[in-house]
């Protein structure tokens, strides 16, 4: 069931960012303008404030054997998480009374440059949070390498680089994979990078990923298809069974 919530909220994460958007402007204006309208709308949102929680701290358990195809790109691309979908809502009721309190204060002159500053972190983490879930980063493979993005920043290992990924020892579901990479001189940067030598799997199999990574690597005739449904089928069928779905859909 949690499978099913958790899939669903991926592939019509846009839908639900949108709604939890327009709750959250609600609840702005509410607080803000309206603070009688504002504590009547206290308790219905606090519940769904924790079930959502509640739901991020679930669904940040699931790992998924599959990529996403996604050829326009082209590319096999890890899931959007969902667990960063549910994150962000459950701060942004949160985000909107902050700002609503501001308002407020302005409007009846007692606010501080103090209350501004102090909120200006919390702001910028849950915009962050919002561009992270609303793009669904991740890992990308391509036909030139591997590509793992951020809303601050990506990391590109081209294939001719040799990437290994190595799941840590005695790890049964790791967070990311560490990278033995043979010529770490053409892995390119921008921005702030997550990490330069770490792959995160907080949204995929780390096996999975790790035995594609080392298909591609052993198997170079075969990255020049890579983002095809065919060549996808075919990636499939050579990898070691993985006890998970073998479908994906495209990802826009």
């Amino acid at each position: 069931m949690i499978g099913k919530v958790s899939d669903a909220v991926v592939q019509h994460r846009r839908v639900v960012l949108m709604l939890g958007l327009l709750v959250a402007g609600v609840n702005f204006a509410a607080v803000g303008f309206a603070p009688a309208l504002g504590q009547r709308l206290f308790f219905p949102l606090l519940f769904l404030i924790v079930a959502v929680l509640v739901l991020a701290l679930i669904t940040i358990g699931i790992r998924p054997a599959y990529f996403v195809v996604q050829p326009q790109i082209p590319a096999f691309a890890t899931p959007a998480p969902a667990w960063k979908v549910f994150l962000a809502l459950g701060f942004l009721a949160p985000a909107s009374s902050s700002i609503g309190a501001v308002v407020r204060s302005t409007r009846a002159g007692i606010v501080s440059t103090f209350d501004v500053v102090a909120n200006i972190p919390y702001f910028v983490l849950i915009a962050l949070l919002l561009v992270e879930a609303w793009r669904g980063y991740g890992i990308q493979l391509h036909p030139y390498g591997i590509r793992q993005r951020s809303a601050l920043g990506s990391l590109t290992v081209p294939w001719e680089a040799l990437p290994a990924a190595q799941i840590p020892p005695g790890v049964d579901r790791p967070s990311r994979l560490r990278m033995a990479i043979a010529k770490p001189q053409l892995v390119r940067q921008r921005g702030i990078p997550w990490s330069r030598k770490d792959l995160r799997t907080d949204n995929i199999d780390a096996g999975f990923l790790t035995a594609a990574i080392r298909h591609y690597v052993c198997h170079p005739e075969h990255r020049v298809a890579i983002g095809s449904q065919a060549e996808y089928q075919r990636l499939l069928a050579d990898l070691p069974d993985r006890g998970g779905r073998k479908d994906a859909g495209d990802d826009s």
